[in-house]
Protein backbone atom coordinates (compact mmCIF):
# COMPACT_ATOMS: atom_id res chain seq x y z
CA UNK A 1 0.00 0.00 0.00
CA UNK A 2 2.58 2.33 0.15
CA UNK A 3 4.51 2.04 -2.66
CA UNK A 4 1.06 2.13 -4.41
CA UNK A 5 0.84 5.61 -2.63
CA UNK A 6 4.26 6.88 -2.55
CA UNK A 7 3.66 5.82 -6.81
CA UNK A 8 0.86 8.42 -7.35
CA UNK A 9 1.98 10.86 -5.53
CA UNK A 10 5.39 10.54 -7.56
CA UNK A 11 2.54 10.30 -10.48
CA UNK A 12 0.60 13.58 -9.66
CA UNK A 13 3.97 15.33 -8.53
CA UNK A 14 6.18 14.42 -12.03
CA UNK A 15 3.23 15.38 -13.88
CA UNK A 16 2.45 18.78 -12.64
CA UNK A 17 6.34 19.84 -12.87
CA UNK A 18 6.17 18.64 -16.48
CA UNK A 19 2.90 20.34 -17.69
CA UNK A 20 3.89 23.96 -15.68
CA UNK A 21 7.27 23.50 -18.02
CA UNK A 22 5.62 22.65 -21.50
CA UNK A 23 2.65 24.96 -20.40
CA UNK A 24 5.74 28.07 -20.47
CA UNK A 25 6.92 27.02 -23.06
CA UNK A 26 4.33 26.58 -25.40
CA UNK A 27 3.40 29.91 -24.35
CA UNK A 28 6.23 31.66 -26.36
CA UNK A 29 5.12 29.95 -29.45
CA UNK A 30 1.93 32.14 -29.47
CA UNK A 31 -0.80 29.89 -30.13
CA UNK A 32 -4.16 29.23 -29.29
CA UNK A 33 -4.45 27.77 -25.99
CA UNK A 34 -6.89 24.57 -27.44
CA UNK A 35 -3.28 23.64 -29.43
CA UNK A 36 -1.37 23.71 -25.46
CA UNK A 37 -4.43 21.74 -24.40
CA UNK A 38 -4.30 19.19 -27.36
CA UNK A 39 -0.16 18.72 -27.34
CA UNK A 40 2.09 19.54 -24.85
CA UNK A 41 -0.66 19.82 -21.63
CA UNK A 42 -1.63 16.16 -23.70
CA UNK A 43 1.38 14.89 -23.69
CA UNK A 44 2.82 15.66 -20.17
CA UNK A 45 -0.11 14.44 -18.70
CA UNK A 46 0.06 10.93 -20.79
CA UNK A 47 3.36 10.81 -19.66
CA UNK A 48 2.29 8.90 -16.49
CA UNK A 49 0.32 6.21 -18.68
CA UNK A 50 3.84 5.82 -20.90
CA UNK A 51 5.72 4.96 -17.92
CA UNK A 52 3.31 2.52 -16.43
CA UNK A 53 2.41 1.09 -19.74
CA UNK A 54 6.09 0.50 -20.37
CA UNK A 55 7.52 -0.79 -16.96
CA UNK A 56 4.08 -3.10 -17.26
CA UNK A 57 5.65 -4.24 -20.98
CA UNK A 58 9.11 -5.43 -19.87
CA UNK A 59 7.89 -7.41 -16.39
CA UNK A 60 5.25 -9.09 -19.33
CA UNK A 61 2.21 -8.00 -17.57
CA UNK A 62 0.42 -7.44 -21.20
CA UNK A 63 -3.14 -7.27 -19.51
CA UNK A 64 -1.81 -4.37 -16.42
CA UNK A 65 -0.45 -2.29 -20.42
CA UNK A 66 -3.69 -2.77 -22.08
CA UNK A 67 -6.19 -2.88 -19.81
CA UNK A 68 -4.70 0.40 -18.47
CA UNK A 69 -5.07 3.06 -21.61
CA UNK A 70 -8.43 1.25 -22.18
CA UNK A 71 -9.72 2.19 -18.78
CA UNK A 72 -7.36 5.50 -18.31
CA UNK A 73 -9.89 6.63 -21.78
CA UNK A 74 -13.00 5.41 -20.23
CA UNK A 75 -12.33 8.08 -17.08
CA UNK A 76 -10.83 10.85 -18.82
CA UNK A 77 -14.29 11.27 -20.78
CA UNK A 78 -16.33 10.49 -18.23
CA UNK A 79 -15.06 11.31 -15.02
CA UNK A 80 -12.30 14.09 -16.07
CA UNK A 81 -14.82 15.59 -18.78
CA UNK A 82 -17.86 15.09 -15.97
CA UNK A 83 -16.11 16.64 -13.16
CA UNK A 84 -14.69 19.74 -15.08
CA UNK A 85 -18.45 20.45 -16.68
CA UNK A 86 -19.57 20.74 -12.81
CA UNK A 87 -17.28 23.07 -11.91
CA UNK A 88 -18.16 25.47 -15.15
CA UNK A 89 -19.99 24.71 -18.41
CA UNK A 90 -17.42 23.51 -21.41
CA UNK A 91 -16.89 25.62 -24.25
CA UNK A 92 -16.13 23.00 -27.41
CA UNK A 93 -14.46 24.68 -30.10
CA UNK A 94 -15.34 23.99 -34.16
CA UNK A 95 -12.04 22.35 -34.52
CA UNK A 96 -12.90 19.79 -31.74
CA UNK A 97 -15.83 18.69 -33.14
CA UNK A 98 -14.25 18.60 -36.98
CA UNK A 99 -10.70 16.89 -36.10
CA UNK A 100 -10.28 16.07 -33.22
CA UNK A 101 -13.25 13.89 -31.94
CA UNK A 102 -13.75 11.95 -35.17
CA UNK A 103 -9.79 11.75 -34.88
CA UNK A 104 -10.23 10.17 -31.37
CA UNK A 105 -13.33 7.96 -32.63
CA UNK A 106 -10.83 6.70 -35.55
CA UNK A 107 -8.32 5.75 -33.11
CA UNK A 108 -10.58 3.91 -30.47
CA UNK A 109 -11.40 1.73 -33.68
CA UNK A 110 -8.15 1.19 -35.13
CA UNK A 111 -7.38 -0.04 -32.02
CA UNK A 112 -10.18 -2.00 -31.21
CA UNK A 113 -9.98 -3.41 -35.26
CA UNK A 114 -6.39 -4.41 -34.68
CA UNK A 115 -6.87 -6.23 -31.26
CA UNK A 116 -9.36 -8.40 -32.79
CA UNK A 117 -7.14 -11.26 -33.10
CA UNK A 118 -6.46 -10.77 -29.26
CA UNK A 119 -2.81 -9.21 -29.86
CA UNK A 120 -0.79 -5.98 -30.66
CA UNK A 121 2.22 -6.83 -32.67
CA UNK A 122 4.85 -4.72 -33.81
CA UNK A 123 3.54 -4.12 -37.26
CA UNK A 124 0.21 -2.90 -35.29
CA UNK A 125 2.64 -0.49 -32.93
CA UNK A 126 4.09 0.96 -36.24
CA UNK A 127 0.72 1.60 -37.84
CA UNK A 128 -0.42 3.44 -34.52
CA UNK A 129 2.69 5.63 -34.60
CA UNK A 130 2.67 6.35 -38.30
CA UNK A 131 -1.09 7.75 -37.28
CA UNK A 132 0.09 9.72 -34.34
CA UNK A 133 2.80 11.65 -36.81
CA UNK A 134 -0.23 12.36 -39.27
CA UNK A 135 -2.24 13.81 -36.19
CA UNK A 136 0.48 15.80 -35.15
CA UNK A 137 0.81 16.89 -38.48
CA UNK A 138 -2.63 18.12 -39.08
CA UNK A 139 -1.91 19.78 -35.93
CA UNK A 140 0.90 21.36 -36.81
CA UNK A 141 -1.07 22.72 -39.55
CA UNK A 142 -4.06 24.12 -37.80
CA UNK A 143 -1.40 25.77 -35.43
CA UNK A 144 0.20 28.17 -38.59
CA UNK A 145 -3.10 29.64 -38.13
CA UNK A 146 -3.82 30.09 -34.99
CA UNK A 147 -3.09 32.82 -32.97
CA UNK A 148 -2.85 32.73 -28.91
CA UNK A 149 -4.54 35.59 -27.75
CA UNK A 150 -2.18 37.61 -25.33
CA UNK A 151 -3.29 36.82 -21.65
CA UNK A 152 -2.24 39.50 -18.81
CA UNK A 153 -1.32 36.73 -16.64
CA UNK A 154 1.39 34.93 -19.27
CA UNK A 155 4.53 35.34 -17.32
CA UNK A 156 6.20 32.76 -19.46
CA UNK A 157 9.29 34.92 -19.99
CA UNK A 158 10.21 34.91 -16.05
CA UNK A 159 11.10 31.60 -16.59
CA UNK A 160 14.34 30.62 -18.66
CA UNK A 161 13.94 28.21 -21.28
CA UNK A 162 17.03 26.11 -20.16
CA UNK A 163 14.95 25.75 -16.51
CA UNK A 164 11.68 24.64 -18.00
CA UNK A 165 13.90 22.26 -19.94
CA UNK A 166 15.31 21.10 -16.25
CA UNK A 167 12.10 20.81 -15.36
CA UNK A 168 10.69 18.59 -18.15
CA UNK A 169 13.55 16.11 -17.24
CA UNK A 170 13.06 15.72 -13.77
CA UNK A 171 9.34 14.95 -14.01
CA UNK A 172 10.28 12.24 -16.56
CA UNK A 173 12.37 10.61 -14.24
CA UNK A 174 9.94 10.62 -11.14
CA UNK A 175 7.06 9.24 -13.37
CA UNK A 176 9.30 6.76 -14.75
CA UNK A 177 9.92 5.84 -11.38
CA UNK A 178 6.92 6.24 -10.23
CA UNK A 179 5.58 3.87 -13.54
CA UNK A 180 7.97 1.26 -11.30
CA UNK A 181 6.31 1.28 -7.95
CA UNK A 182 3.08 1.87 -9.25
CA UNK A 183 3.58 -1.34 -11.20
CA UNK A 184 4.98 -3.60 -8.33
CA UNK A 185 1.85 -2.30 -6.36
CA UNK A 186 -0.79 -3.05 -8.36
CA UNK A 187 0.82 -7.20 -8.98
CA UNK A 188 0.78 -7.36 -5.37
CA UNK A 189 -2.77 -5.98 -4.58
CA UNK A 190 -3.76 -8.51 -7.49
CA UNK A 191 -2.36 -11.19 -5.63
CA UNK A 192 -3.60 -11.03 -2.58
CA UNK A 193 -7.19 -9.91 -3.49
CA UNK A 194 -7.58 -12.29 -6.02
CA UNK A 195 -7.72 -9.70 -9.08
CA UNK A 196 -7.54 -10.46 -12.58
CA UNK A 197 -4.58 -7.80 -13.69
CA UNK A 198 -7.24 -7.26 -16.35
CA UNK A 199 -9.44 -4.99 -13.45
CA UNK A 200 -6.55 -3.99 -12.05
CA UNK A 201 -5.32 -2.13 -14.89
CA UNK A 202 -8.59 -0.99 -15.43
CA UNK A 203 -9.40 0.01 -11.57
CA UNK A 204 -6.51 1.22 -10.04
CA UNK A 205 -3.93 1.81 -12.58
CA UNK A 206 -5.87 3.39 -14.82
CA UNK A 207 -7.31 6.02 -12.60
CA UNK A 208 -4.00 6.53 -10.67
CA UNK A 209 -2.24 7.35 -14.44
CA UNK A 210 -5.25 9.51 -15.54
CA UNK A 211 -5.19 11.59 -11.98
CA UNK A 212 -2.55 14.52 -14.05
CA UNK A 213 -5.28 14.55 -16.36
CA UNK A 214 -7.92 15.13 -14.33
CA UNK A 215 -5.99 17.81 -11.99
CA UNK A 216 -4.91 19.14 -14.97
CA UNK A 217 -8.34 19.92 -16.51
CA UNK A 218 -10.00 20.44 -12.93
CA UNK A 219 -7.49 23.94 -12.25
CA UNK A 220 -7.75 25.11 -16.07
CA UNK A 221 -11.54 24.47 -15.24
CA UNK A 222 -11.49 26.72 -12.46
CA UNK A 223 -8.99 29.52 -13.84
CA UNK A 224 -11.63 29.58 -17.09
CA UNK A 225 -9.40 28.17 -19.19
CA UNK A 226 -11.86 25.77 -20.79
CA UNK A 227 -10.62 25.18 -24.07
CA UNK A 228 -6.93 24.15 -22.13
CA UNK A 229 -9.82 21.61 -19.65
CA UNK A 230 -11.53 20.26 -22.82
CA UNK A 231 -8.49 19.53 -24.99
CA UNK A 232 -6.27 18.10 -22.56
CA UNK A 233 -8.71 15.02 -22.22
CA UNK A 234 -8.94 14.66 -25.88
CA UNK A 235 -5.08 15.28 -26.87
CA UNK A 236 -4.18 12.68 -23.79
CA UNK A 237 -6.46 10.09 -24.99
CA UNK A 238 -4.80 9.90 -28.64
CA UNK A 239 -1.17 9.63 -27.04
CA UNK A 240 -2.44 6.96 -25.21
CA UNK A 241 -3.77 4.93 -27.55
CA UNK A 242 -1.40 5.87 -30.49
CA UNK A 243 1.82 6.78 -28.77
CA UNK A 244 1.49 4.63 -25.07
CA UNK A 245 -0.08 1.54 -26.96
CA UNK A 246 2.12 2.48 -30.38
CA UNK A 247 5.23 2.22 -28.40
CA UNK A 248 4.38 -0.51 -25.88
CA UNK A 249 3.74 -2.86 -29.03
CA UNK A 250 6.52 -2.10 -30.70
CA UNK A 251 9.37 -2.24 -28.25
CA UNK A 252 7.47 -5.64 -26.07
CA UNK A 253 9.33 -8.49 -26.18
CA UNK A 254 6.46 -10.24 -27.56
CA UNK A 255 2.96 -9.18 -29.50
CA UNK A 256 0.78 -7.48 -26.36
CA UNK A 257 -1.97 -10.21 -25.51
CA UNK A 258 -5.27 -8.58 -25.19
CA UNK A 259 -8.10 -10.85 -22.93
CA UNK A 260 -10.93 -11.75 -24.23
CA UNK A 261 -12.95 -9.75 -21.87
CA UNK A 262 -11.62 -6.74 -22.65
CA UNK A 263 -12.57 -7.54 -26.34
CA UNK A 264 -16.12 -8.44 -25.42
CA UNK A 265 -17.16 -5.48 -23.02
CA UNK A 266 -13.77 -2.85 -22.19
CA UNK A 267 -13.29 -1.88 -26.10
CA UNK A 268 -16.40 -1.93 -27.25
CA UNK A 269 -17.47 0.75 -24.04
CA UNK A 270 -14.54 3.05 -24.85
CA UNK A 271 -15.74 2.89 -28.49
CA UNK A 272 -19.05 3.66 -27.40
CA UNK A 273 -18.02 6.45 -25.16
CA UNK A 274 -16.23 7.61 -27.39
CA UNK A 275 -19.06 8.02 -30.25
CA UNK A 276 -21.30 9.63 -27.32
CA UNK A 277 -18.86 12.92 -27.38
CA UNK A 278 -19.53 13.91 -31.07
CA UNK A 279 -23.53 14.44 -30.24
CA UNK A 280 -22.66 16.12 -26.79
CA UNK A 281 -19.94 18.48 -28.07
CA UNK A 282 -21.79 19.29 -31.35
CA UNK A 283 -25.18 19.76 -29.78
CA UNK A 284 -24.59 23.66 -28.60
CA UNK A 285 -20.59 23.34 -28.78
CA UNK A 286 -20.75 23.11 -24.95
CA UNK A 287 -20.70 20.39 -22.25
CA UNK A 288 -22.85 21.73 -19.62
CA UNK A 289 -23.34 20.46 -16.40
CA UNK A 290 -26.56 18.13 -16.71
CA UNK A 291 -24.27 16.32 -19.43
CA UNK A 292 -21.14 16.20 -16.46
CA UNK A 293 -23.64 14.87 -14.57
CA UNK A 294 -24.40 11.89 -17.13
CA UNK A 295 -20.88 11.43 -18.10
CA UNK A 296 -20.04 10.59 -14.05
CA UNK A 297 -23.37 8.58 -14.07
CA UNK A 298 -22.27 6.35 -16.92
CA UNK A 299 -19.16 6.19 -15.25
CA UNK A 300 -20.67 4.89 -12.03
CA UNK A 301 -22.82 2.45 -13.87
CA UNK A 302 -19.76 1.08 -15.33
CA UNK A 303 -17.91 0.44 -12.21
CA UNK A 304 -20.22 -1.12 -10.83
CA UNK A 305 -20.63 -3.67 -13.73
CA UNK A 306 -16.78 -4.55 -13.31
CA UNK A 307 -17.06 -4.90 -9.58
CA UNK A 308 -20.12 -7.02 -9.81
CA UNK A 309 -18.91 -9.16 -12.64
CA UNK A 310 -15.17 -9.52 -10.89
CA UNK A 311 -16.90 -10.70 -7.64
CA UNK A 312 -19.27 -12.91 -9.19
CA UNK A 313 -22.48 -10.80 -8.16
CA UNK A 314 -26.17 -11.59 -9.56
CA UNK A 315 -25.94 -7.36 -10.10
CA UNK A 316 -23.84 -7.96 -12.78
CA UNK A 317 -26.46 -9.55 -14.69
CA UNK A 318 -29.47 -7.22 -14.27
CA UNK A 319 -26.94 -4.19 -14.51
CA UNK A 320 -26.30 -4.96 -18.12
CA UNK A 321 -29.52 -5.83 -19.04
CA UNK A 322 -30.51 -2.93 -17.47
CA UNK A 323 -28.31 -0.90 -19.40
CA UNK A 324 -28.51 -2.32 -22.85
CA UNK A 325 -32.37 -2.53 -23.29
CA UNK A 326 -33.22 0.66 -21.20
CA UNK A 327 -30.79 2.87 -20.49
CA UNK A 328 -28.74 2.84 -23.45
CA UNK A 329 -31.57 3.08 -26.04
CA UNK A 330 -33.00 6.28 -24.04
CA UNK A 331 -29.73 7.63 -24.20
CA UNK A 332 -29.41 6.86 -27.91
CA UNK A 333 -32.51 8.73 -28.36
CA UNK A 334 -32.14 11.42 -26.46
CA UNK A 335 -28.56 12.37 -28.36
CA UNK A 336 -30.27 12.05 -31.32
CA UNK A 337 -33.14 14.54 -30.74
CA UNK A 338 -30.33 17.22 -29.39
CA UNK A 339 -28.03 16.82 -32.18
CA UNK A 340 -30.88 17.19 -34.84
CA UNK A 341 -32.42 19.92 -32.92
CA UNK A 342 -28.58 21.24 -32.78
CA UNK A 343 -28.31 21.07 -36.61
CA UNK A 344 -31.87 22.55 -37.69
CA UNK A 345 -30.75 25.36 -35.05
CA UNK A 346 -27.37 26.14 -36.92
CA UNK A 347 -28.92 25.56 -40.47
CA UNK A 348 -31.64 28.12 -39.76
CA UNK A 349 -28.68 30.53 -38.35
CA UNK A 350 -27.35 29.97 -41.98
CA UNK A 351 -30.22 30.91 -44.14
CA UNK A 352 -31.17 34.25 -42.44
CA UNK A 353 -30.29 37.19 -44.25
Amino acid sequence: MIELLSGLVLLIAGAELMVRAAVRLAARLHVRPLIIGLTIVALGSSAPQMAVSLQATLAHNADIAVGSVIGSSIFNILVTLGLSALIIPLRVSRQLVRLDIPLMIGASLLVSVLAWNEELTRADGVILLATLLLYLALLLRQSRHSVRPVSTHDHSGETPWFTSVLMIVAGLGMLVYAGHLLLGAAVAVATDLGLSERIIGLTIVAVGTSLPELATSLIAALRGEREIAVGNVIGSNLFNLLGVLGVTALIAPSPLSVSPNALDFDLPVMLGVTVLCLPVFYSGYRVTRAEGLLFLGLYLAYGLHVVSFTTGMPLAGKLEHLMLFYILPALVAFLLFTSLRAWRRQHHKKELP
